[in-house]
């Protein structure tokens, strides 16, 4: 098993209340080379919209080369974001203490005044939103061997932040956009400026609901009680997606496909899983395999989080390292029907417009695909 050191320095005791001493925070922690904003500025040639390579409601980010000759994306977090400074530091806090070939790898950071800098590795190949889920906007080919590597490695980079690390390491934010590619279209789960660390002896922890609607487990968007089967039920729909190719809500489709998840549901109970495959592998693809596959993806999303199985078996099963028993297989758990059965239909009717008027661009999706990032359905506090 492996071990992390995670520093949660005391706030000094010159500053008021509520306020972080950011340069003693971040001297706590191994591995960070501290970049001057003046040598980023460079990297960027003044941060240029042509170098911008994504924005969203954290900020944006660019591609740069540093005075080394190594090309990064550069992320300039948001002044205005009133999570800013905490979504920050707990990035750097978990990213710089752990490493795996399935998670983004950090160079470093900068603290300059109100800026607030992350610096990456950078993958020419993009994310998972921008490639496999937008159309025509990628010539990377998508065969099936190449889905099933991505979903195998981001299996494997989530069972080793939620079983290998001490303390666990939640991500909260799993989802296509945040599934960089590299070179090799190796899987990278990146941005873990919503990651909370869960120890040992603790079953969960309450927080305020953040992540990316239609990845949301249902019982941690109701409740805010957190844990590592919220990530396993992301990462289920995340999987549906890459092997049936869309995205999970589609509103171009009939009323009764639009939502992935019901679909796939749906098709399982009639026997027409296979159906889901995405049509642009033209047929060429093992049909038991994929048929797997989508299971899991069903296994993952059950509404039952404690029949939800941990990522080490789920690797296990997409690499047939173990059976699944189709028994296991129970009805997924589903936001819109858990808001409507709880009589919150005013609710649901809100966050549905929410979603589909949603502008976040962060994630360079089509527009038919809606998604939105939300700190909370409802007001909590932490």
């Amino acid at each position: 098993m492996t071990c992390c050191s995670f520093f949660f320095k005391k706030k000094s005791n010159r500053k008021t209340k509520g306020h972080v001493d950011i340069d003693d925070e971040i001297s706590g922690f191994h591995n960070v080379i501290r970049y001057t904003y003046k040598e980023l500025q460079n990297a960027t040639e003044n941060f240029s919209r042509d170098n911008k390579i994504g924005e969203g409601g954290f900020g944006s980010v660019y591609k740069g080369r540093l005075k080394n000759g190594t090309v990064a994306a550069i992320k300039v977090l948001s002044a205005e974001s009133s999570q800013g400074l905490r979504e920050f530091l707990t990035e750097l806090n978990v990213i710089s203490a752990i490493e795996h070939e399935n998670l983004v790898q950090l160079y470093g950071c900068c603290v300059d005044g109100d800026s607030r800098i992350l610096v990456y590795q950078y993958h020419e190949k993009n994310s998972l939103a921008q490639t496999l889920l937008g159309r025509g906007q990628s010539t990377i080919q998508f065969n099936w061997k190449t889905r099933s590597n991505i979903c195998i490695g981001i299996a494997r980079g989530l069972a080793f932040i939620h079983e290998e690390v001490r303390p666990h390491i939640i991500h909260r934010d799993i989802k296509a956009s945040n599934i960089l590619l590299g070179d090799d279209l190796t899987a990278k789960i990146s941005d873990f400026g919503l990651a909370r660390l869960i120890p040992a002896n603790m079953t969960h922890v309450s927080t305020r609901v953040a992540g990316t609607a239609g990845y949301l487990a249902p019982e941690y968007a109701l409740r805010g009680q957190l844990t590592r089967k919220a990530d396993i039920y992301s990462f289920g729909v995340l999987l549906l997606e890459i092997v049936s190719g869309r995205c999970n809500r589609d509103s171009r489709l009939p009323a009764n496909e639009q939502y992935l998840l019901e679909r796939a549901w749906e098709l399982y109970e009639t026997g027409k899983l296979v159906t889901l495959v995405d049509t642009s592998l033209n047929r060429d693809f093992d049909v038991e395999e994929a048929c797997r596959y989508l299971k899991i993806g069903l296994l993952c999303t059950q509404m039952m989080p404690k029949l939800r199985p941990w990522m080490s078996t789920v690797v296990q099963m997409l690499t047939a390292e173990i059976d699944l028993d189709d028994k296991q297989i129970t009805e997924p758990g589903l936001l819109t029907e858990l808001m409507t059965y709880r009589g919150e239909k005013q609710k649901l009717d809100e966050f549905s417009s929410k979603l589909e008027n949603s502008s976040l661009s962060s994630d360079n999706m089509p527009t038919s695909c809606a998604t939105m990032t939300f700190n909370s359905i409802y007001d909590r506090s932490n």
